[in-house]
């Protein structure tokens, strides 16, 4: 005996419905051996006797037209702003008020998702509840390298990188070498910059910013022989010097994230032919970055946390 199996979803619904249009059994009965339910077999009947085979064919759902359809305008501004600056729905609903267009965010993460321009992300089983710590501006300044992609005129080149924890208002430099100079130089390049006192700052345990792990200049009770170049300038200036764990990046996630954000947004968007061309970008980013609403900010930028942040009133 050959079994004949369906093709698609109409011969599935024929297979089971015409036997009763044919009266030759009753719904009740098959039904208890269908794998469809009672109410659908009703329910292709019905069509069946009203549109024919063509009436079972699946149609979409989806409504056509609706009465507070979003304007076409204001999709294609949201379309165009993504595409431009690749920020997500939240960051664009700031974007559009600043315009004057009052767009919830959960339109817009339709919009792209109807436009295939959002990633699919795994969803998370377990939240948890993080408790933030308020900080100062120059409280805590997160400073690390990122090695520049690829040489520029044959050379490879250092992006010094830092970042305030509390108004997330970064500064970056340039420069031709990684060493405790360059270090020191960037970090002084930051004080000027930075319109509040810094009072500490958190980098890796690489040779440029510590020499606490580096093997030869201990002694054998694992004191250092010698205070490292940027420890002797942060006593100078009253900055205290925190190192992360060894092998913990996260412990610095603020500028390993701001990292990230380079790379992906700035880097592997742009070719550099020369060191000029490229410090003339860093800066324009640099300013973009410090005038971007941030989501750990409540939709601030930078410059307006600082502008914002009122120091608290000296009694004495």
């Amino acid at each position: 005996m050959t079994i004949i199996m369906p093709k698609n979803v109409k011969e599935e619904r024929l297979r089971w419905i015409l036997p009763i249009i044919k009266k030759e059994i009753k719904l009740v009965d098959i039904s208890k051996v269908c794998s469809h339910s009672k109410r659908s077999l009703e329910r292709w009947c019905n069509i069946y006797r009203t549109l024919g085979e063509d009436g079972l064919i699946p149609v979409s759902t989806k409504p056509k037209t609706q009465k507070r359809e979003t304007p076409i305008r204001i999709k294609e501004e949201v379309l165009n702003l993504r595409k431009e600056t690749g920020l997500c729905a939240l960051k664009l609903h700031w974007k559009l008020n600043k315009k004057g267009l009052c767009v919830p965010i959960s339109t817009i993460g339709k919009i792209l998702k109807d436009n295939g321009l959002t990633r699919s992300y795994r969803k998370k089983k377990v939240k948890y509840k993080y408790v933030r710590a308020e900080r100062k501006p120059g409280e805590l300044v997160e400073i690390d390298v990122k090695h520049v992609p690829g040489p520029i005129q044959g050379h490879k080149y250092y992006q010094y990188t830092a970042i305030d924890t509390a108004s997330r208002w970064r500064h970056m430099e340039v420069f031709d070498e990684e060493c405790t100079y360059h270090s020191i130089k960037f970090l002084k390049l930051v004080i000027e910059k930075f319109p509040y006192t810094i009072k500490a700052i958190k980098t890796d345990n690489h040779s440029t910013f510590t020499n606490y792990y580096t093997g030869t200049n201990k002694r054998s009770d694992l004191t250092v022989k010698t205070v490292h170049g940027l420890d002797e300038f942060c006593a100078k200036q009253n900055i205290l010097h925190y190192l992360i764990d060894p092998g913990k990046p996260a412990q610095n996630g603020t500028v390993e994230r701001s990292h990230r954000e380079d790379e992906e947004k700035f880097y592997q968007k742009h070719k550099f032919k020369t060191i000029n061309s490229l410090k003339l970008s860093i800066r324009d980013w640099n300013n973009y970055y410090n005038n971007l609403e941030h989501c750990g900010l409540s939709g601030k930028t930078p410059n307006e946390m600082l502008e914002l942040w009122e120091p608290p009133e000296v009694i004495g």
